[in-house]
């Protein structure tokens, strides 16, 4: 059985004109990092909050299909129960910010579910030695940065112990350097065999890490495959996704009769390519 299986879901929120997720068939595999992206308001959050739970137990509204998450049902589930295999991790880190220093934060989740106070002790100094948060360990989260928010939002999220980690475009406030970290530490967690599913729009940055990307639009998966299949296809321009820079220009290229022997989604895979082309 997949780690996480979408079966013909289909769900709106209580009082809107149309559905935010539309017959969606996915099944994520153990181990996988899966990089959810498409245009604003086609169904990614949306997505994200089915597999926590929180749609449909938090956010009401019509609801057909199953989503079915480590074995369970999430309509037959709790978002505490849920928390523990899926951990979510929100676009605005400050709304999930609850206590009045970066320990206490983390602390918050595995003391609420009854961790014993040693294995709770254990999970915090691991978790801040992990994302360098040694610094900020007594400050108030509302007194950080973006970026050191994202990071203690992570700890929390991290300190149940999930299974999937499901990040809701964690770098969407974030500038550029910010961003990069945060992301690179996504890819060392699934590197440690974390399930990974990231909704991102800066897949210059993701893609080379992703296992698969999958396009959305109005509600619906359009693509789901490798990243180099999926960001060649025509479907990211026609909807309005930004593809890498290092793609663009492999695409512009093959369009004029030049194929390279590979895609390259990163600068430097570009840069190797036409040095191995030099060499022949």
């Amino acid at each position: 059985m997949s780690l996480i299986e979408f079966a013909d879901f289909s769900f709106k929120y209580l009082g809107a004109d149309s559905l935010a997720l539309r017959k969606v068939d996915l099944k994520i595999e153990e181990g996988e990092y899966v990089v959810i992206t498409g245009p604003s308001g086609c169904g990614k959050t949306t997505l994200c909050r089915a597999i926590n739970g929180l749609v449909p137990q938090f956010h009401r509204g019509y609801i057909a299909g199953n989503v079915i998450v480590d074995g369970k049902n999430t309509r037959e589930s709790s978002v505490a129960e849920l928390a523990q295999i899926a951990g979510l991790v929100f676009q605005q880190p400050e709304n999930q910010l609850v206590t009045l220093n970066v320990e206490r934060e983390i602390a918050f989740g595995p003391e609420n579910l009854g961790v014993a106070p040693e294995e709770v002790r254990r999970r915090v100094e691991e978790l801040i030695d992990m994302l360098d948060l040694d610094h900020l360990r007594d400050k108030h989260p509302h007194e950080m940065s973006g970026g050191e928010q994202q990071r203690v939002a992570m700890a929390a999220t991290l300190a149940l112990k999930p299974k999937v980690l499901v990040a809701d475009e964690p770098t969407s406030n974030l500038d550029p350097k910010s961003a990069e970290a945060i992301l690179n530490l996504i890819a060392e967690l699934n590197k440690r065999d974390m399930t990974v599913v990231l909704v991102e729009h800066r897949l210059d940055l993701v893609s080379k890490d992703a296992s698969r990307v999958v396009l959305m639009d109005k509600g619906r998966l359009i693509a789901d495959g490798a990243p180099r299949d999926v960001l060649t296809s025509d479907l990211c321009q026609e909807i309005g996704v930004g593809i890498p820079k290092a793609t663009q220009l492999y695409k512009r290229l093959k369009k004029r009769g030049i194929t390279l022997d590979t895609v390259p989604l990163t600068g430097a895979e570009l840069a190797a390519i036409v040095q191995e082309v030099k060499r022949r």
